[in-house]
């Protein structure tokens, strides 16, 4: 069960083939995102899942013309939710309660106090609380991607606001935080491919208490 040989295998593949990956890796991929912890369980964001090849030569000049955009097989959004709503984290309450078969009005008390918290907030902060909740899920989605031997990479590289405004992700209450190309490696004319992995020592990463 260990997760180890996936992050070895796995690295930020600058270079896909074009070859499509199956539906059902793509949905374990995305159902590993699903299932990522969230600050209260609140999951704010979504995923937008783009496999149109005409969508994708639109986002590659939005990213600086990085050639993943239009030559992986899927390319996944992962937008957070603008701010915190009472509605949206009503929404999710009583989700929670319906689904874990508990009385109307159970999680009343901590429900308030999250909402107190989060809509006290600035709006600019409540974004970036609402985006560190992303970098899990997409943690999640590399991994399980990397044990798919499916290829990937995460990227920030990309002008979000002019994204925004092509998947009109503002009607939705969304900003766009991160995209993770998935497809398949292109190791000929991807020098990273036979690479080393390079990551700080244990030591230098790790102390511990005892």
């Amino acid at each position: 069960m260990s997760i180890i040989p996936a992050l070895q295998w796995r690295y930020a593949t600058k270079k896909m083939n074009g070859e499509k990956v199956s539906q059902k890796n793509i949905n374990s991929i995305l159902e590993s995102a699903r299932l990522a912890p969230t600050s209260s369980g609140l999951q704010p964001f979504e995923m937008i899942v783009i496999s149109n090849q005409e969508l994708k030569e639109k986002i590659k000049p939005l990213a600086f013309n990085q050639t993943q955009i239009v030559d992986c097989s899927h390319l996944i959004i992962f937008a957070a939710w603008n701010h915190y709503s009472i509605d949206r984290i009503n929404h999710y309450f009583d989700h929670y309660e319906k689904e874990r078969n508990l009385p109307k009005g159970f999680s009343e008390g901590y429900k308030n106090g999250v909402t107190k918290q989060l809509t006290s907030l600035t709006l600019e902060r409540q974004f970036e609380h609402a985006a560190r909740q992303v970098y899990i899920a997409l943690g999640m989605a590399l991994t399980e991607a990397g044990a798919l031997e499916v290829d990937s990479i995460p990227m920030e590289g990309f002008v979000n606001q002019e994204l925004d405004v092509l998947l009109d992700l503002e009607s939705k209450g969304l900003k766009s935080v991160v995209i993770m190309p998935v497809g398949y490696r292109d190791a000929e004319n991807d020098w990273q491919a036979e690479q080393k992995k390079v990551r700080k020592t244990i030591a230098d990463m790790i102390t511990f208490i005892d």
